[in-house]
């Protein structure tokens, strides 16, 4: 996984008013924790973060007093009705350090000939990995799976490097048999009528 730079500055000042004053001028504010040290506030600029963020545990290098952290993202606050970003909390990382992340589920292939449904019990897995290597997603096949087939955490093929910190036997996918819907009362009475007149 690329490392993504971004400009930061040290924020001195807290509370609405002065997160306002931060979003206003197109920034986004944020805190930097992690390693025991205290936690670092910083504003960031509004557009490249919500760029990097659309990479799943980007890995970012902020220059944070002319010394270059390097952090991933571990919560995003977002405004509930127009979805710009803010407020962000960035977890410090070193070179070969193991980090738990999320990691996206995809699927590819078709299932087996039939009424199946593909159910996503789960849409992440918890994994453990380098802060430098961190996978975007993992992909399952599903290529020729019944009605009460699973996939379970453990058959899921992680990238080297990668441990599952999800339970094994957690189920991540599921086929089920499409449910034929019985016809209503109403339906039912309405055909008989017709059949009698």
């Amino acid at each position: 996984m690329a490392e993504l730079k971004l400009a930061s500055e040290i924020r001195t000042e807290f509370g609405k008013g002065a997160a306002r004053r931060v979003r206003r001028e197109n920034k986004v504010p944020g805190v930097v924790y992690g390693h025991g040290a205290d936690p670092v506030h910083v504003t960031l600029p509004g557009h490249d973060l919500m760029m990097a963020l659309k990479t799943a545990n980007v890995l970012l290098s902020l220059d944070i007093n002319g010394r270059d952290e390097l952090v991933i993202p571990k919560a995003v606050q977002r405004d509930p009705l127009k979805g710009f970003i803010e407020h962000v909390d960035l977890l410090a990382v070193k070179r070969g350090e193991k980090v738990t992340v999320e990691i996206n589920i995809l699927t590819e292939g078709e299932l087996a000939p039939g009424q199946n449904l593909l159910e996503h019990v789960l849409s992440t897995l918890s994994v453990e990995a380098e802060a430098t290597h961190i996978p975007e997603s993992v992909t399952v096949s599903v290529e020729g799976l019944a009605a009460g087939d699973s996939v379970l955490a453990k058959d899921v093929t992680l990238p080297s490097g990668t441990t599952l910190v999800t339970d094994e036997e957690a189920v991540v996918l599921q086929v089920l048999a499409a449910q034929a819907e019985e016809p209503s009362e109403e339906s039912a009475e309405g055909e008989e009528e017709a059949a009698e007149a």
